[in-house]
């Protein structure tokens, strides 16, 4: 029996020939990645996964073959045997791995046409990003997404191998299950053997990981796959990938501890980085008292500072009265930045009102000492002494300010911290800083439904020295949490669990969810709770924002082989699409009409 391949069977891929391979004959098989007519003879650039490779078409060598060659268009698929060459000296591209060597063929299979494709196949391309995600097979091609992928399969096998290394078993865990409240919407799957029933599809493992704990498993992982209907943005998809994690009999230090050397593991197999151990650790009270979010980056300085204590009296009446309501002042010394134009200061004016900031106050340190600004005038000579030397202002300073509650202040300043870095070029893109954010509160309260929620999820434990405020004061409980920033970005997140029936139900009777309800939603965990259950927790990685971070892209879109648009639709595939009558009557399902 014979194929379209004969008895030509590839010898080397397109990335690894060199000198030393010189008077070698080679098989290579690939694309064509361009073509050149140079009087005669025809070159081409030849590429796989691995790499180019030039390879030519003499007709003083092989005349049959280079007619052949004339045919031959940009991703034509080929099969080429011949020998390798050196190239002419003046000839040698020190750019390419290959460049030193090329393929004089003397055999040629086309083994598929191609049409022009919509773009052309280069890491440096002009088309949109609708373009190229509707042709993501082309996509694909280029050499930075495959190596993307690649980077990304790199980064599971080294996770792989350093859990298995640690007695963690992989396990799966359902795929269809029962949809509970952890925060984000749940995809439905409707059952067509139990009518009227629906599926969730999971947002992430955490009620199975707990119970394989309870089961006794103690060290389990899964590379796992999770789903949440949520709006999107760069960071985020409907489905997306979750590197799982769960243990038995261990606190907050040996579960950091195991995870820092995972990360460590990963970016020197992935970028050939070393890491420093251990990463350095702040609370979340600190991380906003500092940085104003829960996530910060800490690749450069501009920290917020509060000077709530030195303005409550002040005559700038806008300070003072957020003071005596119990909101916050604060500031950010942009260091030399006096010369910011009103332009560029109402450009950050704007970009602070979209966190709620109801407006930017600034102070300029001019040459003489002198401050520039429309709020001086407001200041006796104690309050802006004190303001000196607590924001350490010097002469070409640009002093922010932002008076509101708690959370719009911080969150704005935070927020502005990072523009002014990137605005001032503070960032370097090749750090990697890492720091642990820990004892997160434990719940935060919804004006919109008027009831307490869990920041994490319900099945955080409390800190043993706050559980006395659960009933009494619960917005001040905090909570064995823990997240892994990395550059500005939680790239994880875990817990220690709740592993006492009678806390777990304390807890989800504190956020309002009734017995009846807690029974419905979660009574297996519960009775599972009852039958002996070992303390444990865990935590969850972002692979694809990991992934992302690897390979110094903007957007996880980047990092996976189809995703999804901001719209959470494939235009490759053109998903989601309408189901057909006769599925929709197995299902028992009647669509409603949906007005244009």
């Amino acid at each position: 029996m014979t194929d379209l391949l004969g008895d030509m069977r590839r010898t080397h891929t397109c990335g690894e020939l060199r000198e030393t391979d010189v008077d070698t004959q080679v098989v290579l098989m690939g694309w064509v990645q361009r073509r050149r007519d140079h009087g005669g003879v025809i070159f081409i650039d030849f590429r796989d996964r691995d790499g180019i490779t030039q390879i030519v078409f003499n007709p003083e060598v092989a005349p049959e073959v280079h007619a052949k060659a004339h045919d031959l268009r940009s991703e034509f698929v080929l099969g080429v045997k011949g020998t390798v060459v050196n190239r002419p000296d003046d000839m040698v591209n020190q750019k390419m791995a290959t460049g030193a060597i090329e393929i004089l063929v003397d055999e040629l299979k086309i083994l598929s046409r191609a049409e022009t494709p919509a773009f052309q196949i280069e890491d440096r391309i002009e088309a949109s990003e609708n373009i190229r995600l509707k042709h993501r097979h082309l996509d694909l091609r280029r050499p930075k997404l495959q190596q993307n992928i690649i980077a990304r399969h790199t980064a599971g096998r080294a996770v792989r191998d350093y859990l298995n290394n640690l007695g963690f078993l992989d396990i799966e865990t359902p795929v269809l299950t029962k949809s509970t409240p952890e925060g984000a919407r749940d995809y439905l799957v409707p059952s067509r053997v139990n009518q009227g029933q629906f599926y969730a599809l999971p947002q992430s493992p955490q009620l199975f990981k707990q119970l394989l704990m309870i089961s006794g498993f103690e060290r389990y992982y899964q590379i796992v796959r999770c789903f949440r209907d949520e709006d999107l943005r760069a960071d985020r998809q409907p489905e997306f990938t979750q590197i799982d994690m769960e243990l038995s009999f261990v606190g907050e230090d040996e579960i950091m501890e195991i995870t820092e050397g995972l990360i460590k593991e990963v970016f020197k197999k992935v970028r050939n980085i070393e890491l420093e151990l251990p990463f350095q650790r702040i609370t979340y009270a600190e991380a906003i008292e500092r940085f104003g979010i829960d996530r910060p980056d800490m690749r450069f300085g501009l920290e917020l500072c509060n000077i709530s204590d030195i303005v409550k009296d002040a005559g700038f009446k806008v300070f003072a009265s957020v003071v005596k309501k119990g909101g916050l002042v604060k500031a950010i010394n942009a260091k030399g930045c006096a010369n910011f134009t009103r332009k560029q200061i109402d450009e950050l004016t704007e970009f602070t009102a979209i966190y709620k900031a109801k407006g930017l106050a600034w102070i300029k340190v001019k040459e003489d000492g002198e401050w520039q600004s429309p709020i001086a005038k407001f200041f006796t000579e104690e309050e802006k002494q004190a303001m000196k030397e607590r924001l350490d202002m010097e002469v070409g300073d640009l002093i922010f300010f932002v008076a509101d509650s708690a959370k719009i202040t911080n969150e704005a300043l935070g927020q502005l911290r990072n523009e002014l870095a990137r605005r001032l070029e503070l960032i370097d893109k090749d750090t990697y800083r890492f720091v642990w954010v820990t004892h997160f509160p434990l719940l935060e309260y919804d004006e919109g439904e008027k009831r307490y929620q869990a920041l994490h999820h319900p099945f955080t434990a409390p800190l043993e020295e706050d559980l006395d405020k659960l009933e009494t004061d619960p917005l001040n409980v905090r909570s064995r949490a823990y997240d892994m920033v990395l550059n500005g970005t939680e790239i994880g997140g875990g817990s220690i669990r709740i592993h006492s029936q009678e806390l777990q139900e304390k807890v989800l009777k504190t956020l309002g969810i009734s017995k009846e309800e807690a029974n419905d939603k979660f009574g297996f965990l519960l009775d599972a709770l009852a039958s002996g259950t070992p303390p444990h927790g865990g935590l969850a990685f972002g692979f694809d924002r990991l992934a992302m971070i690897l390979c110094q892209e903007d957007s996880i879109r980047d990092v996976i082989a189809f995703p999804k648009t901001q719209k959470a639709t494939c235009l490759l595939t053109e998903a989601p699409s309408k189901a057909a009558p006769a599925q929709l009557q197995e299902l028992s399902i009647r669509v409603a009409k949906i007005e244009e």
